[in-house]
């Protein structure tokens, strides 16, 4: 009987059987894990949330990009530049030579 006195003395067994802490415990493990509305969805869905606004700012930038591109391109020197670099179109009587370098180191 020493030793259930010893447990049933320790301050700690006092605090992990008060009824408050019995009914608190399962109810935080509960709404931090199990709940609907639990800290890993919260977790999850803030990170989504970070990603779509990333997405954002990334395509408002490309629409800037592409709104000078197209006040750039209502000059017709632009258009025809911008039509010989992207789809390589050429002038008749004309010889287009392309000149790529090799990215990949020898050995």
């Amino acid at each position: 009987m020493g030793f259930l006195n010893n447990i049933k003395g320790n301050r700690f067994y006092k605090f992990f059987t008060n009824i408050f802490v019995m009914i608190l415990i399962p109810f935080i493990i509960w709404m931090l894990f199990f709940d609907e509305n639990s800290y890993l969805v919260h977790r999850k869905f803030d990170k989504e949330i970070e990603e779509l606004e990333s997405s954002i700012t990334f395509y408002k930038n490309k629409i800037e990009e592409d709104k000078s591109t197209i006040k750039k391109l209502q000059d017709s020197l632009e258009l025809e530049r911008f039509a010989r670099e992207q789809y390589l179109m050429k002038k008749e009587n004309e010889e287009i030579y392309l000149i790529e370098f090799d990215t990949i180191p020898k050995k």
